[in-house]
């Protein structure tokens, strides 16, 4: 193979010309299947003339592993044993650049090879051979190999091992990979460990930077060898080690140390991997550390103590010490934590924990320059858009807080009696409970009357320096008693809120910094505030909400904190007393700033669904407001549109919904008044101008578009227009027909599909078939070609691009599998096709039987009730068109139509491992199975297996469906006396339940039982038990148009009649299903005298 050419080709994919970034990328992707190819990018990867030549090899040989290179069980190895040894070698001589990239090339390798199918056994060996007779660790010894890039090498092969490999086994043993590992590398590695520790001891402070680039590898791979599994070879071995890492935490100076230094920076990351590891240790292996607890906590509260500078430190330096209160929660909520930690709880609190909450000069700093990170880190909530996986988020504020309300619910040891107490003071037994809970809190005793030596602030007071600090900590601590405060008396809470939290609204000047904290506290205690107090505390965060800027001073934090703690009190299913005067406030907020409007947005969601009835009836008002500020901030050619404009049109949709279910329960209770319906009207107005400017306006240019934006609540609102339509007049008046034929190309050429949370567009779909088929809308089935000048093309009609859409999603989608099938029984039998039309419904069942076809042979091999909706879609296209189906079917190949036939059969005379429930569904596979026996009668092979399958599957489904509507008429006359009983059984049901809710709130899931319980669901996922798309979109009845209205009974027997001298005759049914058919069918029993 030419190593110059593909040299070459390697520069230009690092051309700025993109166009021979894509032609040179074309070249090397053709290269790439000869089998030479990856020895290639090796060897240019080690010696290439530049250093971007040889990123360049390394980063496209990762991205040739990922493609090619499967990690599944059981598939042969595809990965030679020569390449294996070249890369090895190549790993363990590249330049630092070159490993960073390269290494992640042998990472896919691993897994694929070593961890998923354990078939490279000379790799451990081999590692632990260069590791020895590296650089530094050969004894002084000359080597080619860099103890650095062997380590990191090693790093790669163990970090697949940080989490468990198999999910269905409940408690998983240590991989014998791993075993091997720790035995040959990693357990030699701590003796090594340990010697450079002692070394860097000796060395009074001095810092060396390979040997801190080998002490942080080091931890690293331990810390990933210990996150879930316990190696037997590392167990002996860990008190050494942690008392090495123990020495490393003690060497750093958080408040003086100075990270611009390669050397220290690299030992602040090696500290902040020894936090990790104690952690791990003490979550997930205790009984290996219980006798360490003692030294962890003793150098933990060292590292805490710099919480008072927190402002001061860098960003890694804040991390340790928010590390170190992590350390001291999860030591604490151990058994022996009581005994290690209560001595220090005096200290934890005055001296670290009240010092990282107290507000500081970052904070203020950050709250003007950053206000959307000042809130992120200090004020989060259910509004904000975050990633619980972002390291920056973790403050050490946030750590302190959490470690606070540990130890404010800690109760100490239980109290027994004097010759039981040694085993009772380590074990936490069932009996034991109520004896603890009635011990007084930590957070009794201590934490609240320290936090109450703190003044209020008061307008005399409020500006003072020292006061604003305070009591900023003093909120923020209340952020983390929420679990003591639930165990606390109602009017405990009360008290506190009243006379602590309150007041600060009522002062003539408050700091905004205090209001924001304030309202965070109140969304924080959501879940234990009392609702005589709810007047007071909805007037205090309204307040807040509606605060303007300040001179000198953004309020911006604060509204968005009243925001957040309205929306988790909302939550919480705390209600506010009126609900005019908080919609009025948010209402009259929105259109300010685009990013306030995204958090008001967010809350007026959560406003109207948890107002239900009490916020509908201001709906109409607001849909016609908010419609006027989005309408500022659409431009129609703008893709994709501005995050405010797609926060606005969901919050339409949630109202629009809300409106349907408040319009639906009035219909209910006969209270449709004209006031409603007038409120229909304006909401169907409001959103058919939006869309006519979103969609209508696009400027006049050759091929231009609407933006395919906010698809799915588009849909919800296009649909809730439709909802209101009550004649022809009101389509044209808003232009209905125009915007569903927007509507349908957009939906047919839209391929961002987002699987579960884009369902409204399957339910638009319905109801623009149910519009048609009451009204009649203009380009429906077929749409007119345009009139002159524009050239005379015919363009998809709003039902062709729908079918395009339906098809793909059943080809594409499997979430939407049940929607999509449902839309096919519609469009096939809902409209009322002419001559002229029929056609359009013939290539319709044949795009719908081929997409339904291909998916069900896919999942041929899984549970029967993954068929149905295939089946039943095969069946509503086999109605409409038999030849057509019948002749699409063999063409597939795979058996055909005697596959699909043979299918329907065993899901008839299989019902329940089918699904087969609902009545809609069981007629479908009458009238199928009928028109099956018809046209196989008609073949002239009574004798033949299909046509004895179809006959037997046509009688037990017709039993079936006659014994349903029994059930279903016996049912209706029930009603009555079982309503009537009910009433009499709600109070005994409701005492049921409250005693069971009490029960499952004694009774907390241990976690044996957690980790069954997902070892169940994992392992009903890989055997494809779990079935596609949400149970609710299977329990519902399909639509079946005109063949609601036949008489599939009359036409059974009708067939009997005229056929029975050979279908009796000539099939071999069991006296059984002829008994039971019979007793269903009386009028039938002349056919069966044979069996008689």
């Amino acid at each position: 193979m030419d190593l110059t050419q593909i040299a070459q080709l390697l520069d230009q994919t690092l051309s700025p010309d993109g166009h021979v970034v894509r032609t040179s990328t074309e070249a090397l992707d053709r290269l790439s299947s000869l089998p030479q190819f990856p020895f290639a990018l090796l060897s240019i990867a080690a010696g290439g003339q530049n250093q971007g030549q040889r990123v360049a090899a390394s980063t496209y040989l990762k991205n040739f592993a990922r493609r090619n290179i499967e990690v599944s069980h059981g598939s042969s190895s595809r990965v030679s044993q020569e390449f294996k040894s070249q890369l090895m070698r190549t790993l363990l001589q590249a330049e630092a650049s070159v490993l960073k990239v390269l290494v992640e090339a042998f990472r896919i390798i691993v897994v694929a090879e070593f961890v998923k199918q354990n078939s490279w056994p000379e790799l451990v060996p081999d590692l632990r051979s260069a590791i020895q007779s590296s650089n530094v660790l050969s004894n002084g010894a000359s080597s080619e190999l860099s103890t650095i890039n062997t380590l990191t090498v090693l790093h790669a092969l163990v970090r697949p091992f940080q989490y468990f490999l198999n999910p269905k086994v409940a408690k998983e043993p240590v991989p014998p990979q791993l075993e091997l590992i720790a035995k040959e590398i990693l357990a030699p590695l701590l003796t090594v460990f340990h010697h450079l520790v002692e070394k860097a001891r000796a060395n009074h402070g001095r810092k060396d930077l390979e040997t801190e680039k080998i002490l942080l590898l080091i931890c690293k791979c331990l810390y990933f060898a210990v996150r879930s599994y316990m190696p037997s070879a590392v167990a002996p071995l860990l008190s050494s080690f942690c008392h090495d890492l123990i020495f490393i935490l003690g060497s750093l100076s958080l408040d003086h140390g100075d990270t611009s230094e390669d050397e220290y920076l690299l030992r602040l990351k090696t500290g902040k991997r020894a936090l990790l590891i104690f952690c791990s240790l003490t979550t997930r292996h205790r009984k290996y550390c219980d006798k360490l607890m003692q030294d962890i906590i003793n150098c933990v509260l060292k590292i805490v103590k710099c919480s008072s500078n927190i402002s001061k430190l860098d960003f890694l330096s804040e991390r340790i010490v928010s590390l170190a209160f992590d350390a001291i929660s999860h030591v604490l909520e151990t058994g022996p934590g009581w005994r290690l930690v209560s001595p220090h709880f005096s200290f934890l609190l005055e001296s670290a924990i009240l010092p990282a909450l107290m507000l500081n000069e970052k904070d203020m700093s950050e709250w003007e320059d950053d206000p959307e990170e000042y809130i992120r880190k200090n004020l989060p909530s259910e509004l904000e858009e975050i990633s619980g996986w972002r390291e920056d988020l973790f403050t050490a504020r946030k750590s302190a807080i959490n470690l606070l309300g540990v130890v404010s619910m800690s109760k100490g040891p239980p109290t027994v009696s004097s010759n039981n107490g040694s085993s009772a003071s380590s074990k936490r037994k069932k009996g034991e409970k109520n004896k603890k809970n009635n011990q007084r809190s930590i957070g009794e005793l201590l934490v609240l009357p320290y936090l109450s030596k703190f003044p209020i602030p008061s307008d005399a007071t409020a500006s003072d320096p020292k006061i604003l600090k305070d009591y900023f900590g003093f909120l923020m601590a209340y952020g983390g008693l929420q679990d003591f405060l639930k165990e606390q008396k109602p009017a405990f809470t009360t008290t506190l809120v009243n006379t602590r939290v309150l007041p600060l609204y009522s002062l003539s000047f408050c700091p905004p910094y205090l209001v924001a904290a304030a309202s965070w506290v109140l969304g924080e205690l959501a879940s234990c505030l009392p609702e005589e107090m709810s007047a007071d505390i909805y007037s205090s965060l309204l307040k807040a909400l509606a605060m303007p800027d300040k001179a000198d001073t953004s309020c911006y934090p604060v509204r968005v904190a009243a925001a957040g703690a309205i929306a988790g009190l909302l939550e919480n299913e705390y209600l506010p007393p009126e609900w005019l005067p908080l919609l009025q406030v948010v209402i009259s907020r929105i259109g300010n700033e685009d990013e306030e409007n995204i958090i008001l947005f967010q809350l007026l969601n959560s406003i109207v669904e948890a107002g239900n009835e009490n916020t509908a009836i201001h709906i109409p008002h607001i849909i016609s407001s908010l419609v006027d500020v989005i309408s500022k901030s659409i431009h129609p050619s703008v893709e994709p549109w501005p995050h405010v404009v797609v926060r606005g049109f969901e919050a339409l949709a949630v109202m629009a919904q809300s409106w349907e279910n408040f319009m639906l329960e009035e219909v209910e209770q006969n209270d449709s008044s004209e006031k409603k319906a007038s409120g229909q009207g304006a909401i169907a107005r409001a959103l058919s101008a939006l869309l006519q400017q979103a969609w209508l306006t696009v400027p006049l240019e050759a091929e231009a578009s609407p933006p395919a934006s906010c698809i799915d609540h588009s849909s919800t609102l296009l649909r809730s227009i439709i909802l209101s339509v009550t004649g022809s007049s009101v389509i044209v008046e808003l232009k209905l027909s125009e915007l569903l034929l927007v509507w349908a190309d957009m939906i047919s050429d839209w391929h961002a599909w987002e699987e579960s949370e884009d369902m409204a567009v399957f339910d638009c779909i319905k109801e623009v078939v149910s519009l048609h088929s009451k009204y009649g809308l203009e380009s429906f089935i077929v749409r007119q070609i345009p009139p002159a000048p524009a050239p005379p093309v015919p363009q998809r009609s709003i039902f062709e691009a729908i079918s395009v859409f339906v098809s793909e999603a059943i080809l594409q989608y499997p979430s939407a599998t049940w929607r999509a099938f449902s839309c096919v029984h519609i469009l096939l039998h809902v409209p009322k096709y002419s001559s002229e039309t029929e056609g359009v419904r013939l290539s319709l069942a044949a795009v719908f039987c081929r997409a339904a076809f291909s998916h069900l042979k896919g999942v041929r091999s899984k549970p029967p009730s993954l068929w149905k909706p295939l089946l039943l879609a095969i069946a509503s296209c086999y109605l409409c068109h038999p030849d057509t189906v019948e002749a699409i079917l063999e063409k597939e190949g795979d058996g055909g139509f005697a596959t699909w036939a043979s299918a329907m059969a065993f899901a008839c005379t299989h019902s329940s491992e089918a699904g087969l429930s609902a009545k809609s569904e069981i007629k479908l596979m009458v009238m199928t199975l009928l028109k099956m026996t018809e046209r196989l009668l008609g073949v002239g092979n009574p004798s033949g297996g299909l046509l004895r399958d179809c006959f037997t599957s046509l009688i037990k489904t017709s039993i079936q469906l006659k014994e349903l509507d029994e059930e279903m008429e016996e049912e209706e006359n029930d009603e009555e006396s079982e309503d009537y009983d009910n009433d009499d059984e709600d109070e005994d049901d409701d005492e049921i339940e409250i005693d069971d809710e009490e029960s499952e709130s004694e009774h907390e899931e241990t976690e044996e039982q957690f980790l069954e319980r997902y070892a169940q669901a994992a392992s009903a996922l890989e055997n494809g038990t779990v079935e596609e798309g949400d149970a609710e979109d299977q329990e519902v009845e399909i639509e079946l148009g005109g063949l609601e209205e036949a008489d599939e009974q009359k036409m059974v027997l009708s067939l009997i009649e005229g056929y029975h001298h050979v279908l009796i005759k000539g099939q071999a049914l069991s006296p059984e299903l002829v008994s039971s058919f019979i007793n269903a069918f009386p009028d039938s029993t002349s056919f069966f005298h044979q069996y008689m």
